[in-house]
């Protein structure tokens, strides 16, 4: 019941949990000394020597261990809100921790979802398991030796009997953690699953709602709901049923100890005082194992949770790379690269390209043909390609990955704007750009006098950027990428989903870009790419052509196709 490895972690949170023992096991001696002046004040009155006198020791008594008792008891519940507060702390840094070191693929390895779910609902079990279990699960063991001290000086026979009938509640315990064990397993798989499934019909409910799929979605997340119910009644039926098991273990082994003392009393081998003080402690001899079996059921989901924690704790990482890019005489090469995310489907095949320093370079082709791919290897996203790609004439696998970070800038259709102000967003690229970059950069993507309609660098961006318009959001994105100052910038569809004004005012800041930058753009709208050096044209993960743009238009290929194609579509438009 004690996970080692996990304990192993929480340094800091052991401090709390001995303290929290501590303050149990004072007020347990508080509780022993209230107890025995109770049953000296009965045996003197039943004897008639009770004077006045008693009666204020005992009041005496009685309010010191009262008061003391609440103070160690608020000692505790302080301790272990502490060490609760520092196992949160510590997971939640230790996955964020591990989910940097995995990089921009950890993707590839865990879904955002289960990371959401263990950093939330995990830790929070976990927290109980520490702040609570741990700590009364060794206050249990410690609590019945120290009431057979003191019981055994009336009658070691009552102190040995009550002594051997408390394992009954540890023994039902492990039975019941047999059981349990593979049970919470279950639960914790059908959860993290449930999670997914509704995080993903979340974030795509308006294109549910577009396609009238929301009724379907509704039916298929029922059946989850469903299947999580079930579980969830199996797991609440197996903690009512070992709390009924362990009620009758310690009450029983209670009753069977007061019983015991009765016959000694009678019998004539103890006091009315021993009989007395055997029978007010008798309860406290179970009461901290019963309330360890209540948190039971906790610390099983906790270290279930653990379980999963784990598995992404000792993720594979790739190890740390010290090369760092060589800039002097700079190249991007890609030489006869494959890439796939499963063996039965082949996304980039026996791709060969060059990009010299200073070069504008355009990715082009009908959706899915691996433009895309691309890019996302060139910012680690996805690794494990196979042929060699080269930055700076050095292994991109072999280089640093916060290198690559510092001189590859990307910028997507969908760059993320976070919660906060515009100041805040800018500052992510450069944080100690002056006020006068931040002016600078909003100018050139021409969102200036927009800002400072508002409250300037102060003004406020809702989640996902939700009070302003698609076409904002996207040059705000482009304006955090020109503070970023790195040598390459990749532009991915960075121009989809916008209004045309946006859009020509970033094709604009990225050929200005371009005469500084070495620039990849990868675009499903050949207009925007006809100024550039040298483009390549994908079809079903290959490059089946390559040239400027006049070249691939004399060649009368799939680009030329698909170049006029565009421009006859336009000009419908405009027509229309």
């Amino acid at each position: 019941m004690v996970k080692t490895r996990l304990v192993s972690l929480m340094d800091e949170s052991k401090k709390y949990i001995y303290l929290q023992i501590l303050w149990q096991w004072l007020a347990l001696i508080c509780q022993i000394f209230i107890v025995y002046s109770i049953a000296t004040l009965i045996a003197k009155a039943k004897d008639g020597l009770l004077t006045s006198a008693h009666l204020q020791v005992f009041f005496i008594v009685a309010l010191c261990g009262v008061v003391l008792r609440l103070l160690f008891d608020r000692l505790s519940v302080k301790a272990s809100f502490k060490a609760g507060a520092d196992v949160k702390r510590t997971l939640r840094d230790k996955i964020y921790q591990k989910l940097l070191r995995l990089g921009p693929s950890y993707r590839e390895k865990v879904s955002t979802a289960q990371v959401v779910q263990m950093a939330v609902e995990g830790v929070e079990q976990l927290e109980i398991y520490f702040g609570r279990y741990l700590p009364q699960l060794f206050y249990s063991l410690l609590a019945p030796l120290t009431l057979f001290l003191f019981l055994s000086v009336f009658s070691l026979k009552a102190g040995l009997v009550l002594l051997f009938c408390v394992p009954l509640i540890p023994l039902s315990i492990v039975v019941i953690q047999k059981i349990a064990k593979r049970l919470l397993s279950k639960y914790w798989g059908v959860y993290t699953g449930l999670g997914d499934s509704f995080l993903e019909n979340l974030q795509g409910l308006t294109t549910l709602k577009i396609y009238q799929a929301d009724d379907e979605k509704a039916v298929l997340m029922d059946k989850e709901a469903q299947k999580f119910r079930n579980i969830t009644m199996k797991v609440l039926t197996m903690q009512l049923n070992s709390t009924s098991v362990m009620d009758i273990m310690a009450y029983g082994g209670a009753a069977v100890g007061m019983v015991f003392a009765v016959m000694e009393y009678t019998s004539g081998n103890i006091s009315l005082k021993g009989a007395l003080f055997i029978i007010l402690l008798a309860a406290e001899f179970f009461i901290p194992l019963r309330v360890l079996g209540s948190y039971f059921h906790i610390a099983m989901n906790g270290m279930a949770a653990s379980d999963k924690i784990f598995n992404l704790l000792d993720l594979q990482e790739d190890e740390i790379k010290e090369e760092l890019i060589d800039f002097n005489n700079y190249l991007i090469e890609f030489d006869q690269v494959c890439f796939s995310y499963n063996p039965e489907r082949e996304i980039l095949n026996d791709i060969s390209l060059r990009i010299k320093e200073g070069d504008f370079v355009s990715l082009v082709g009908v959706s899915g043909c691996g433009k895309s791919t691309v890019a996302k290897i060139l910012t680690g996203k996805n690794k494990n390609y196979q042929g060699s790609i080269k930055l700076g004439e050095k292994e991109l696998s072999s280089l640093n990955e916060a290198d690559i970070m510092n001189n590859l800038t990307l910028v997507t259709h969908n760059s993320y704007i976070f919660k906060g102000s515009v100041r805040d967003n800018l500052l992510m690229a450069k944080k100690n750009a002056s006020d006068e970059e931040l002016y600078r950069v909003l100018k050139e993507v021409n969102l200036l006098d927009f800002i400072n309609e508002q409250d300037g660098l102060d003004t406020v961006i809702l989640e996902k950027a939700g009070n302003i318009s698609g076409g904002q959001a996207q040059r705000l994105a482009l304006a955090r990428a020109l503070l970023h100052d790195s040598l390459v910038y990749i532009f991915d569809e960075a121009t989809s989903n916008i209004d045309k004004e946006s859009e020509e005012m970033i094709m604009k800041v990225v050929k200005k870009l371009a005469k500084k930058k070495t620039i990849i753009l990868i675009s499903h709208r050949l207009a925007n790419v006809v100024d550039s050096d040298m483009i390549y044209m994908l079809e079903d993960g290959k490059i089946v052509q390559s040239g400027t743009h006049l070249d691939l238009l004399e060649n009368n290929g799939t680009y030329s196709k698909l170049y006029n194609r565009q421009i006859s579509l336009e000009a419908y438009g405009k027509e229309a």
